[in-house]
């Protein structure tokens, strides 16, 4: 199936009711697994890349990193039989932002959330008109979410207002929106039992008629910390969001929930587990297998939690 904009994944998402796994990738590995993953699910996958990840990708040149993924991805997609996207996740330069369009990313994110509204909005609505131009779509971002996450930095969460979002969407014509609703970035998320405003994500879909985003959506799955801490990692008090959640999240009417904690706590464990096991062993061919194994199994298994395993059929 050919690479498609992410607004075709998303609008088909949002009038069936599901939501599909935005999956970060710094690497062909990555890239590997998570094709691999919706071939077997029949999933469609949004394929995210950060602007570190571009950087590191061109070994420094972020410009060259964002062509890279973008040749990888469409060589994969163009023999998958799955709508393949690709974005840019968290995007606060103008000059990542642009190259990446020009690149040929399926969308692009303006993240000027940490702005005051209208400065904010000023922002997202000189991106969209670019991209747009480009035929390239736009996610945007409303309130913060705390945490850390490769360069999304915020102290606390400051929780979307649903009139301002049905503004700021009417203003800047922006394709998805982000809303913060009580997430956190990184595996850290919570002090005390996970926590997300279903009734604020409810209002928010009810006034922007929009697909909506959940950032800070890794459910740092407790099986592969444990495997990952045996085997020497520390993760001591990170937590998540549970499926559960997750899945009253998109029955209030989110549509594209990232996910890149898990999937780097899964490869982490894989990888501990085997070198562990076989020290002698150092061709990453074999010292992957494992790594490959547990990563791929939690993106399958978040496609079933989203609801977006079989939904390939819908394009």
């Amino acid at each position: 199936m050919p690479y498609v904009d992410t607004k075709v994944i998303l609008e088909n998402a949002d009038k069936h009711g599901y939501g599909v796994p935005a999956l970060n990738i710094n690497n062909l590995e990555f890239l590997h697994y998570i094709i691999e993953a919706g071939i077997k699910m029949n999933s469609p996958v949004i394929i995210e890349t950060s602007q570190g990840a571009m950087k590191y990708a061109g070994n420094g040149d972020f410009r060259k990193g964002a062509e890279i993924f973008v040749k990888m991805v469409r060589t994969f997609a163009d023999e998958a039989n799955i709508p393949v996207a690709l974005h840019l996740d968290h995007g606060k330069s103008f000059e990542y932002i642009v190259a990446a369009i020009k690149a040929g990313y399926s969308s692009v994110m303006i993240d000027a959330s940490e702005h005051p509204f209208e400065e904010n909005m000023k922002i997202t609505k000189e991106i969209v008109k670019i991209a747009h131009a480009a035929g390239v779509s736009v996610e945007a971002e409303l309130g913060q979410l705390a945490g850390i996450e490769d360069e999304a930095v915020a102290a606390e969460n400051v929780l979307v207002d649903p009139e301002e979002a049905k503004i700021f969407v009417e203003e800047t014509d922006v394709d998805f929106l982000a809303p913060a609703v009580g997430t956190s970035h990184g595996a850290f998320k919570f002090k005390g039992a996970a926590k997300i405003d279903y009734d604020r994500i409810k209002k928010v879909k009810e006034y922007v008629k929009r697909p909506l985003v959940l950032h800070g959506a890794s459910s740092v799955v407790p099986e592969f910390v444990e495997i990952a801490e045996k085997h020497g990692a520390d993760f001591g008090g990170a937590k998540g969001v549970p499926a559960e959640i997750l899945k009253e999240a998109v029955k209030c009417g989110i549509n594209k929930v990232n996910t890149d904690t898990d999937l780097r706590i899964a490869f982490v464990a894989g990888l501990r587990e085997f070198l562990n096991g076989n020290p002698k062993e150092f061709d990453p061919r074999k010292y992957f297998k494992l790594a490959r194994e547990y990563t791929i199994k939690v993106i399958t298994d978040r496609m079933e939690v989203l609801g977006s395993a079989g939904k390939a059929d819908l394009f």
